[in-house]
Parts: C-alpha cells; structure tokens; sequence
C-alpha cells in the first residue's frame, strides 16, 4: 500500500493514537516489511489449561490489550513489567514454554558450578509442581554459552514462584507469538525480479551497474581507496537463495580469493524439540537482498554491485522472514549470533531483522558477540505508511548495536515512506526517492534485479561502508572505525534526536578528509 507524504501525513492526523491496539497491530503487519511466512510458530489454539486459585489464562486479544496499553503508556513493552498471570497466560497460548536467563551475566564459555546450581534449582522448583504429560521433559533446551533455559511450565503457581528467584535474570514466554493472533500479512519475502528504471543507476567500466543511492553517499568515489577486501561481514537474515550465481559459484570471478560462506540454524517446525535445520537456502528472497547490498560483487554481466564488493560474506540463514516472532526464529538468530561471534574472519555482522521489545536470549547472544569484538548493525525498523510513530525497534534499541534507518532523497532530511526514526538511530541512508523507487539490488534468481527498501536496505548498506573504512585501517578497532563513521557523517559532532549522525560520506570515511 503506497500513499504520497500529503495523504500520509492526512491519514496520520486522522487516525493516530485512536486505537492502541489497532495502531500496534499495524505496525506488526509490515514491521521491517513484516509477518510470518513459515509454519514454524507454536499453536495458537484455546485449549483447557492448569489453574490456580481459580484463575483462568486470558485470551489472546486480552493479553494483547495490555501490550497495547503498555506501548501506548510507556511506548515500549517488557515482560519483565508483566504481571505474574499475564506472562503465564501467554506461556498458556504459546506451547506452555518459557525460557529463563539466569545468572549474573548473559554468557559463560564454561558453565561454573554455582551457575549449574541455579539451574538445577529452577528445574527442581518446576518440577515439584509440574505434572507434565505423555513423557515430555521439563527441560526443552539449555545453552551452553548462554546463560538461559528452555523448559515447559503449565502452572500460574510455577510461574509466581520462579519470579521469586533473585538469580533469575528473566522469564519469557517464548512461543507466545503477538503477530499471529490477529494478522496474516506480508513478510518482507519477494523473490520476483523487477524492471529497473535507467534513472536509478550507473554504469562501471566492467558493465556492473551502481545504484543511483551510492553517489549520494561517494562509496563509488570511495572505491578508489578501498572495496571492503579481507573484511568478513556475517549477516543473519532469511539465507542466501541458491538461484543466484553471483552469490554462489560467480561471487569471487573479477577478485579471485574473495568466498561467501552459507550456513543455516533456523529449524522449520512446530516443535520445540526438533533441531534439523532446513538449510542456509533463501526461501524468502530478503536475505538475498541483504547480503547482495553489502557486497554483491563486480561483474560483467550488467547486474548491481554490492557496497564492498571486495569484501568476504558469511550468511546464516537464523530466520525464516524478517519478524522474530517464532521460537524457532529466535533460537536460530541467537545461534547465528555465537557462531559469527567464535569467527575470527568476521568484523562486522549486518541484522535487519527484528522485533518491537526485546527478547532476553537474543540480547544475550548480541552482548556475547560484542564481547568478542563484533560491529554488529541493526534496522531501526520499517512498517506501515500510517504506523511509522512506533519508535526503534529490537535489538536496534541496545547498546551494544548501531542502529540505521532510512530516508528520503532530499535537500533536508525526512524518513522514508515506511522507516522509523528517534533518539536510538546512529546512522541514515538515503534509499528511497521522489518516484519510491528503492535502492535496486541484485536478485533472487540469475539475472533479476530487484528495489529494495526501509530500514533493511539502510542497514545492510552502512555495514558495506564500515567494510570500506575496515579495509582502508585492518589494524584499527571496532571504536575506531565507528568514530570514524560518525566523523564523516553529517550532523557530527552533533547528534540529531531523529536520525543520529545521519548519512555517512564514505569517500570523507575511507580517506579522513
């Protein structure tokens, strides 16, 4: 749904803030270009449940109404501001599992043996309570770094006694999923090809073609310094598809040395317990997008070059749409996050992916990553024409991520048609033009094209360009490089309350001056 900026900012006027609910329902409906495209979400099913003292589980649209009221309130929601019945009633909806992070720290290499005490204790009060059924375990899943649980609580009474413990650090009901109880919608997933006007892009003398956003930004300039070589850039996304040579066998011909590396740990089931990954293979063509715009190589066929088409890609496929709504989901994207944390050819890893509030064992995985040095890039988010109030969205909100959003090409700044802003956002790039027309991208299959747009192309193209300056420096320091970017974009020293440090000049990144 496209609408011009008068008529989007009427709707604005006319319909903001009367619903809570209706208005963070939208946002969910194309958050990050939002849903779900896979089957693997728990059930969502009204099913006879445990009670105690009489109390029943709300239904979904009740414990929606108290996010509802939360994010209107507060503008933001957290379980750990949930009340005991309403984090036990969403355990109720979303397969009775919650997952516990525990511990005073969100990761240990070695499990100590006061941290294998803690968890034991927590099983044990689960257990004296519990009654589970047909032999099913507790337990579902204990991370070996990662200082969290997967277990299957049924009782109210377990869940106020559990919150009790001060070595808790917190309880989320994991297979709760927000976005599927009340909307089917698009999930960011696009693998058509599209026609690309020959106003949106340049030609290099090899016959690769540049997208008209890049001379916004010099990067063509700033490849006479440096194109990303040596630098490994992760990105956690939908995969990278298969279909595409210049992502596979064709990704080094023009740089002979350069690899893309795929892995897969998101597992399509209902079930928790499964563990079979289906594959680092796209089946939704916006990883493809993603990991094409940070360094889609230089080529002769006439397709789009990449911001460090020199550099190395390591893709893992952690989800299966660009919405963390499923437990499956979130459990691949932590994983993602540790593996790319352990390599050492990674610097940089490129997330445009997300969630409106924060989700306890992703947070962990990202603080582990950052602890081994990691510049980790998060969108800020992307949603509806008439819901893009909702602020920065997951993990863009940490501390420990940059986060980027979109805007428009214009003389003054203005965020895209569908882009998030405020006071967490880093960095901006212009992707989006007076026509619409996105930043055009290699495509799904041999020889597409394809627009790609929000907060996710935004992303992906600041991880490029903090390539180029790694490569220009590959003795300097995560905060080096980063001080840096900010140096070279437009309101340093300032920071803008809407859009950080705004666009960056790559040639001024890769060169200083």
């Amino acid at each position: 749904m496209n609408f011009s900026r008068k008529n989007r900012e009427r709707l604005k006027l006319n319909t903001s803030f009367n619903s809570a609910k209706f208005s963070f329902i939208s946002c969910l409906i194309m958050l990050i270009l939002i849903s779900s495209c896979t089957n693997d979400e728990m059930p969502q099913e009204e099913r006879q449940q445990p009670q105690t003292g009489q109390q029943k589980a709300l239904s979904p649209e009740d414990i929606n109404a108290q996010i509802d009221a939360s994010i209107e309130k507060t503008g933001s929601f957290d379980w750990k501001d949930a009340s005991d019945h309403l984090l036990w009633s969403a355990a109720v909806h979303g397969g009775d599992i919650l997952t516990i992070g525990y511990g005073d720290n969100s990761f240990n290499e070695t499990k100590t043996s006061a941290l294998t005490t803690i968890k034991n204790e927590i099983l044990a009060t689960i257990s004296s309570k519990e009654q589970q059924k047909n032999g099913e375990e507790t337990l579902i899943y204990a991370d070996d770094i990662l200082n969290f649980i997967d277990v299957k609580v049924s009782s109210l009474e377990v869940v106020v006694e559990l919150r009790k413990n001060e070595n808790i650090r917190y309880i989320e009901p994991e297979g709760y999923s927000y976005v599927n109880i009340e909307t089917k919608s698009s999930s960011g997933c696009n693998q058509s090809g599209e026609n690309i006007s020959s106003s949106d892009f340049g030609t290099l003398p090899s016959g690769a073609k540049i997208p008209w956003n890049f001379y916004d930004h010099k990067i063509n300039q700033a490849w006479a310094y440096s194109k990303g070589r040596g630098i490994g850039v992760g990105v956690i996304d939908t995969g990278v598809s298969s279909n595409q040579p210049y992502l596979g066998y064709k990704f080094d011909d023009f740089y002979s040395g350069r690899y893309i590396r795929k892995y897969g740990t998101y597992v399509d089931s209902v079930w928790p317990w499964s563990r079979r990954t289906d594959g680092p293979n796209d089946k939704c063509g916006h990883g493809t997008s993603a990991s094409a715009t940070v360094g889609a190589p230089n080529n002769s066929g006439g397709q789009f070059v990449g911001v460090a088409y020199e550099s190395n890609i390591i893709s893992y496929r952690g989800t299966s749409d660009v919405v963390l709504n499923g437990y499956h989901e979130r459990r691949g994207v932590a994983n993602a996050l540790k593996a790319l944390g352990n390599r050492s050819d990674v610097k940089i890893i490129s997330m445009s992916i997300g969630y409106p509030w924060g989700i306890g064992r992703i947070e962990d995985a990202i603080k582990y990553a950052y602890a081994r040095g990691k510049m980790i890039f998060a969108a800020g988010g992307t949603s509806t024409n008439f819901t893009n109030w909702y602020g920065v969205i997951f993990p863009a909100t940490m501390n420990e991520t940059i986060a980027v959003t979109g805007i428009e090409e214009q003389t003054g700044y203005d965020e895209c048609d569908a882009c998030h802003k405020g006071s967490k956002i880093d960095f901006t790039v212009t992707m989006e033009r007076g026509n619409n027309n996105h930043q055009p991208v290699l495509g799904f299959n041999n020889g597409q094209s394809q627009y790609f747009g929000g907060s996710s192309v935004a992303t992906a193209a600041t991880a490029g360009m903090a390539a180029l300056v790694w490569a220009k420096y590959p003795s300097w320091t995560r905060a080096q490089v980063l001080q840096r970017l900010k140096e070279s974009a437009d309101f340093y020293p300032n920071k803008n309350g809407s859009y950080g440090y705004g666009n960056i000049d790559a040639l001024r990144a890769v060169r200083g001056y």
